[in-house]
């Protein structure tokens, strides 16, 4: 099967943040795209702007009669949420035609070109956005299907410009884990920027998730390359060749790292010499790794250390990752979306480094019952870096609660000072304590109250 084989691609939950990436990749490299959602939103709005028909009304009529006629020819995209009883869905499914889920679709686009999957527990959103714009600002033809907004284009993807040599073009995609999906991937390159325990409530064990990772590695192309982090036990997993990276040790690795003007300055060694003085405004000691990772790629394929230096120093970042809401000289407010401990880590360690001589207070927001009974210990290792630590109430996410499950589990070990309240009482709390540098911490809801704590450092709360 392959993407070629199709005329028409129809989406059923077109709307969403990944399938409109996916509908927007169809439209702009010649194919029929229509769709449905249940509801109208501005992503739909785009589509529609972008010359792809999109309706809310669940009715096989409105499905464009080219699609209808042509089933061997049309490919139907769909979210699992689209219900069982949708009756587009059932036509669809019961008329010979070929439906594939956005993961299976993502594999079949990305098949057709020259792939750059960045896959890991963490740091893979960041690294595979620097990955992109590394090679957008460098002014490569390329595509990117990322996990996060990025800043510096407003958008979790990346078009390329139509061309007939499709094969040719890198097509980076932020290969997950989650659900084992970076198993329909087929890179040419893959990074690899860590294999630590997580979804532990999918996979059962960390084994498990080694297993996945192993598979992942041993689908890279024979003749293509890893990058992985030093320290992973993947490299006889693969028959591509492997180069290791890491902030201090590898084949790619920094010397001469220091902070400056609330940026991280640093060289980069590589095989063929150092890249000196790159200033990253996206702070972070795991975010100068990731910049490593991505480096390794951009030098891999043919990019000059000027133009890594220069794309580099223009990267702005990924939403919800080490974002400023604030920063004056009586207040920083930053929201960062870690939520294993490994990423609080990561995160608070350099904010400390960056605020060596203030105050810093964590507020926290557990995710998933599931991953609190498996890591609070280490969540509360690693949260115990901080000055001041805001627990909150657990955010379920997809989950039913566990019995005996709370962020009680984490809160009784946290070293720090701490306090532990809901979310509704979040920023009256917040009200009256001192506060210096606040950052917002989880995958949850925790950014929707950024706004009001912001109102709170600037004095304009009600």
């Amino acid at each position: 099967m392959q993407i070629t084989d199709y005329k028409y691609i129809y989406f059923l939950g077109i709307g969403g943040i990944g399938m409109s990436a996916l509908a927007r990749w169809f439209g702009v490299n010649g194919f029929e795209v229509a769709g449905y959602d249940r509801t109208q939103t501005p992503l739909t709005d785009t589509l529609h702007a972008e010359g792809i028909s999109v309706h809310f009304e669940d009715s096989v009529d409105l499905i464009p009669a080219a699609f209808l006629q042509n089933p061997d020819q049309t490919l139907v995209v769909y979210t699992p949420a689209i219900p069982k009883n949708h009756s587009e869905y059932n036509y669809l499914k019961d008329n010979g035609f070929t439906l594939q889920k956005r993961s299976q679709v993502l594999g079949l686009i990305a098949g057709g070109m020259f792939t750059i999957g960045v896959a890991g527990t963490h740091g893979k959103t960041t690294t595979s956005s620097m990955t992109a714009h590394l090679l957008r600002h460098s002014g490569v033809n390329c595509a990117a299907f990322l996990g996060g907004i990025t800043q510096n284009y407003g958008t979790n993807m990346l078009l390329n410009a139509p061309t007939a040599q499709l094969s040719q073009v890198p097509c980076v995609v932020e290969a997950d884990e989650f659900d084992r999906s970076f198993l329909t991937l087929f890179p040419d390159i893959a990074i690899v920027t860590s294999t630590d325990a997580d979804h532990l409530d999918i996979y059962g064990s960390h084994d498990s998730v080694l297993e996945s990772f192993s598979a992942y590695v041993s689908q890279i192309k024979p003749n293509g390359r890893l990058f992985m982090k030093k320290g992973l036990t993947l490299a006889n997993k693969t028959k591509a060749k492997v180069e290791e990276y890491s902030l201090n040790e590898g084949a790619y690795h920094t010397q001469n790292i220091r902070i400056e003007n609330a940026c991280f300055v640093f060289d980069l060694v590589h095989p063929q010499g150092v890249i000196n003085d790159i200033i990253l405004q996206v702070p972070g000691f795991h975010n100068v790794e990731n910049a490593v990772a991505a480096s390794a790629v951009g030098l891999a394929l043919g990019l000059s250390g000027e133009q890594i230096r220069a794309a580099i120093e223009t990267f702005g970042g990924v939403k919800r990752r080490f974002e400023y809401y604030l920063k004056t000289d009586q207040h920083v407010l930053i929201d960062d979306y870690a939520h294993h401990p490994a990423e609080v880590y990561a995160f608070l360690s350099s904010l400390k480094a960056l605020y060596p001589n203030r105050q810093v207070t964590a507020i926290f927001q557990p995710h998933l019952y599931s991953r609190t009974r498996d890591f609070a210990v280490e969540f509360a290792e690693s949260l115990s870096l901080a000055d001041n630590v805001i627990l909150l109430d657990i955010y379920p996410a997809r989950e039913l609660p566990i019995e005996g499950v709370s962020s009680d589990l984490i809160f009784d070990k946290i070293t720090s000072d701490k306090i532990q309240c809901l979310k509704s009482s979040l920023i009256d709390v917040l009200k009256n304590r001192p506060l210096d540098v606040v950052a917002t911490i989880g995958a949850g809801d925790i950014d929707s109250y950024i706004e009001s704590i912001k109102k709170v450092l600037e004095g304009t709360s009600d």
